[in-house]
């Protein structure tokens, strides 16, 4: 299969951040005095929109405090954000290479927008990307509507796409918009995970990806 168009997750995708986001939501949830999750609960959520990812940690929470965790959440990330989450090895030459040989690059990311435009400002990524989609734009994975707007931004078919990710989550995304999907395995989610979801190929490196991405195009 051939694809015109390579769609990548953020978060343990192209950038280190897992640790960073799951240390934030267990931070929050102490802050306001509920159960802290586990790492293994707390990388699971990676992926999804801020509202969902709430709704799944603390699901009895009324309005109000769910509210107050969200808000100790975006403080924390905020405040460890600043010392920095480094992009996988490799990742910029990947996308500067895969750029290079013709191939359209665009984004879908549980992030919110002030939030991805934050990292590809100081990442240097913003060129390599000629379309991005966050979860507070619309509805969060794994719901299709990320992909759908991307498909219909680019005019790309479905069939020339492919969605890269490190999460179930974004396995589901592609899986609802009808496009093949390549899961990631140094990320959020480990690869007992993701083999319970289908996908064209699985990656256990960015090396591994970046030759499996050039060599379908």
């Amino acid at each position: 299969m051939s694809y015109e168009l390579i769609v990548f997750d953020w978060d343990g995708t192209l950038m280190d951040s897992t640790r960073l986001i799951s240390k934030s939501l267990q931070n929050a949830c102490g802050d306001i005095g509920i159960a802290v999750p586990s790492e293994t609960d707390a990388l699971f959520v990676i992926g999804l929109g801020l509202e969902d990812t709430v709704r799944h940690v603390a699901p009895d929470l009324d309005t109000e405090r769910q509210a107050r965790l969200a808000e100790r959440y975006r403080h924390h990330f905020l405040s460890m954000e600043g010392f920095g989450a480094p992009l996988y090895d490799g990742v910029p030459e990947m996308l500067a290479d895969l750029h290079g040989r013709g191939r359209r690059l665009a984004v879908a990311t549980g992030k919110a927008r002030r939030g991805l435009e934050r990292v590809l400002d100081a990442t240097g990524l913003r060129p390599w990307f000629e379309a991005t989609r966050c979860a507070d734009e619309g509805f969060s994975k794994p719901h299709p509507d990320m992909l759908l707007m991307l498909l219909d931004i680019t005019g790309v078919e479905p069939h020339r796409a492919v969605m890269v990710g490190d999460t179930t989550h974004d396995l589901e995304l592609a899986a609802n918009a009808g496009i093949d999907a390549v899961a990631v395995s140094y990320g959020a989610h480990d690869a007992a995970l993701l083999a319970t979801r289908p996908a064209r190929a699985r990656c256990a490196s960015v090396a591994e990806l970046h030759r499996w991405l050039a060599s379908h195009g």
